[in-house]
């Protein structure tokens, strides 16, 4: 399987994933936080069209993650995947889409590629994040998650690569100008990863089958892709393991695995 990103970040997110075995029938879009014009501009960078898109599944209904999603959706023709709280809390917005409801540990299959959801605590309606697999390989997905849980530990144990959150740093948040409540959010249980806590979430893990790394969903303002890379390096601890970071205006290009 193949992943890339369209971008990942508090202005937008989105991650593609491809079965690259002869199963292969499409790309899962995983969120849209884009504008429908603007998700057509990266994908083409990604040599990939709208009409590629077997589905998009989606993690919460933050508009970060689900800005473009259902007119994406209407003007493709493409079916969309998410939780039942989700859909309440969108519901408005995804009149006239293919809707497809899924649940935490209940698998299912788009394109030859088998997702796995599970649920994770941030302050949404009911969020979820998502393993995938095709032919003996596993990519674990954790974005917007505001502390470590078991059920996390479990879902993203012997994945071959891993988009992890390192949102913020604690001590650029506390510092920074943001009002009190927005910091409250963030650092809260249920807000989004620090350094320290993704830290722990890659130490704690299981790695024995990890090749890639890659940081998403860093704060522009509070927080500096070489505190993470010297954080991920630290806890790694000079395993053959490749580190990237996510970027907000270019994401990443395509990621075997």
């Amino acid at each position: 399987m193949k992943f890339a990103s369209l971008g990942s970040g508090s202005e937008g997110n989105s991650l593609l994933i491809s079965a690259t075995s002869e199963n292969r029938s499409g790309v899962v879009m995983l969120d849209c936080g884009f504008s429908v014009k603007e998700a057509e501009r990266r994908l083409a960078r990604l040599d990939v069209l709208p009409a590629e898109i077997a589905g998009i599944v989606v993690t919460h209904e933050h508009g970060d993650h689900i800005r473009g999603v259902f007119k994406f959706a209407r003007r493709y023709g493409t079916p969309v995947w998410l939780s039942y709280g989700t859909y309440q809390a969108a519901e408005a917005d995804s009149r006239g889409a293919d809707i497809h409801f899924c649940r935490d540990d209940e698998p299912f299959h788009i394109a030859g590629l088998t997702l796995q959801p599970y649920t994770v605590p941030h302050d949404a309606r009911e969020p979820l994040q998502y393993c995938l697999s095709s032919e003996g390989c596993k990519l674990g997905v954790l974005t917007d998650v505001g502390h470590k849980t078991d059920r996390i530990l479990s879902a993203l144990s012997a994945c071959d690569a891993l988009v992890l959150e390192w949102n913020h740093d604690s001590e650029m948040l506390s510092n920074s100008s943001y009002p009190f409540s927005l910091k409250r959010r963030i650092g809260g249980s249920h807000g989004h990863l620090s350094n320290a806590v993704a830290a722990d979430i890659l130490r704690e893990v299981d790695k024995s089958r990890l090749k890639l790394v890659i940081a998403a969903h860093l704060s522009q303002q509070n927080n500096r892709p070489s505190l993470v890379e010297d954080l991920m390096a630290e806890v790694l601890g000079g395993k053959l393991i490749d580190i990237e970071i996510a970027c907000q205006y270019q994401g990443f290009g395509w990621k075997e695995i």
